[in-house]
Formats: structure tokens, sequence, C-alpha cells
């Protein structure tokens, strides 16, 4: 089957699953964002998704190659992703006609199994670096989310971030990977005051972007954020170059109202060894978004290499929220 670029989801496959039915996707190609601007393009990771219509909910491949199973009875839906979900059952947030302006197309092979994935999968594969092979792998060495975090719904699931320790053997959540992006995330409930501070040790080996991160074209970046009860998010990052506390509201557009970045560090100096931050949250968005709202539902980690195609690779702990009367620890 071949997704066109300018198509908006959802395609359907004409393969009826039955709840709890294995079945793997097999994905190649290319979709270019804009014309002129080469660097600007990705691949099944980014654009490929699935659904079981009628109901089920979209699934996003975490690599070229992924294995899922059915969470409904119904037909196999496929779809290309660009804009913003506005739930996780795929209705789209963004205007499909952002989906003129693409180019390129991905080739996908869907294989809908009898029995588990991993017995077919073992069965097709004829060379070890085959399709079949390379997602067997996938299957038998999972990459865990960290327990109490979760996946972005609205960005889709990612094998960037996995659990590993600090130096002192403390819970960390490691970051690896290339032309990626992900954003993990940890529910909580905690009133914002003047007193609220967000603190966290850090660790980045490299900066995803050798230039300033505030134009879609290099908005690559590594960084924690608090989520608000109003919908909208401050994110602090490191940056390759702005200045300390520079703040700006995300490039990409469909991001624009909801998220603002903030500099936390600038430069390469300290990359690899472990940072201490602290920030006084209400200050921080008083400065950079406006009037504070009422409370913190979600922290989230971000990585994103997907613009420059970089590399990933840091370790985030010891990240708690504290008012000077409690202290909620997250990480």
């Amino acid at each position: 089957m071949v997704l066109d670029a300018r198509q908006p989801p959802w395609q359907r496959s004409g393969i009826r699953l039955a709840r709890g039915q294995a079945y793997s996707v097999f994905a190649r190609g290319r979709i270019d964002w804009a014309n002129g601007v080469p660097d600007l393009h990705a691949g099944p990771r980014f654009h490929l998704w699935c659904r079981v219509s009628p109901g089920g909910r979209i699934r996003n491949l975490r690599e070229e190659t992924d294995s899922f199973e059915a969470d409904v009875d119904g037909e196999l839906e496929l779809g290309l992703y660009m804009g913003m979900w506005r739930d996780a059952y795929g209705e789209l947030a963004t205007d499909a006609a952002l989906y003129a302006r693409l180019s390129g197309a991905l080739e996908v092979l869907v294989v809908a199994w009898q029995g588990s994935a991993l017995d077919g999968l073992d069965a097709l594969t004829r060379t070890p670096g085959d399709c079949y092979a390379t997602e067997a792998i996938h299957l038998r060495t999972p990459v865990a989310v960290p327990e109490g975090w979760q996946h972005l719904v609205e960005i889709g699931e990612t094998h960037l971030f996995s659990a590993a320790h600090n130096d002192e053997g403390a819970p960390a959540i490691r970051i690896s990977g290339e032309d990626d992006q992900g954003i993990l995330c940890r529910p909580c409930d905690i009133p914002l005051s003047p007193d609220t501070r967000l603190r966290w040790r850090w660790r980045l080996h490299e900066l995803p972007s050798a230039v300033a991160e505030n134009s879609v074209r290099a908005h690559d970046y590594i960084s924690i954020a608090a989520e608000f009860d109003n919908g909208r998010d401050l994110t602090w990052f490191w940056s390759t170059c702005l200045a300390p506390d520079a703040h700006f509201d995300c490039p990409v557009r469909y991001w624009s109202a909801r998220e603002t970045h903030f500099v936390v560090r600038s430069g390469r100096a300290g990359l690899g060894h472990w940072q201490r931050e602290e920030r006084p949250v209400w200050e921080d968005v008083a400065h950079a978004m406006g009037p504070p709202p009422g409370r913190i539902v979600r922290v989230w980690l971000i990585a994103v290499a997907s613009f420059q195609h970089g590399r990933l690779r840091a370790e985030f702990s010891d990240i708690e929220i504290s008012d000077g009367q409690q202290r909620w620890s997250l990480l």
C-alpha cells in the first residue's frame, strides 16, 4: 500500500482484524515538509499511524517496523500524521490543508498474524538483517517506559526514553536516539504559587542543535516542562547559543499557542557532567507567559532531533516540585 503525502488520514487497508489479533507494519519512504527546504523531512517513525476502525485508538510506529494488537474488532486504517491530533482516536485538531504543501510517499506492508507476531516473524525471516528479523529483535528487547511516566498521545510512542540510574544509583531516565522526537509525561496535581520550585538534575552529552533553536529549521532540543491546568506548558532547555533567561513561543505553528521555551543554560560548558537546576516556576511563567495559572498537571521530558536529524543523549534524575511546605518527588 502506498500513502501519498498530500492525502490526509485515514486510508482503508481492507484488512479485517479481531480484537487481540497481532499485526506487524513495515514501512519505508520519506515525506518532505516544504518545497526547496530539503532538510525538512521525516519518515515512517514520525508520519505513519494506525488504528482499527471503528473505535480503535491510534498507534504510531516507533521504528520503521512495529507490531501491535488490535484493541477492537474492525478494519485496519493507515494515516499520515501532520499537525496535531485532537484525541486518541485520530481526529485532527489542525487544518487538513497542511497536507497540500507536503510531497513524497510511504510504502507500507502489513501482515496480520494468526498466532503471535514473534512466531510469525521468525517463520518469515530469511536473512539476519531483513525487516522480519529486525522487528523480531524489537519484540525480544522491548524498551520499557519508566514507571509512572507515559508518552504524550499527540506525539506518540518512541524508543527514546528508558529507565536508568544516576552515578549514585538513584532512578534516572535515559534519552538515547537520533533523528527522532518524543515527549514523556508524569501526571501530577500540584498547586502553583509564588513559592513553587521545580528542581532536577540532568546530564546532556551533546546538544542536538548547532544553532539557535528558536526557528523551525533548528528546533532541536532537550528539556523539562511543566504543563498547567490551562492547557499550556513552559519548557526549560539547554540552548546551544541563546542567552539564559531568553524565552520565546514555540516556532512550530501548531504548538505556538500552547508552548513557551525558556533558556536555562547556554553553550557547551558542562556537557557530559551532571548539573543541578532549580527554577521559580511562578516567576518564570509570569515573565514568559503572563498571569500564572492555578495548578501543574503534568511534568514533561522533551527530546527533539527531527529537524536537523541529529543525536539525542542525556539523562534526567532527582525531579521534584516543592512550595516550602510540601515536596512532590516525580523521579
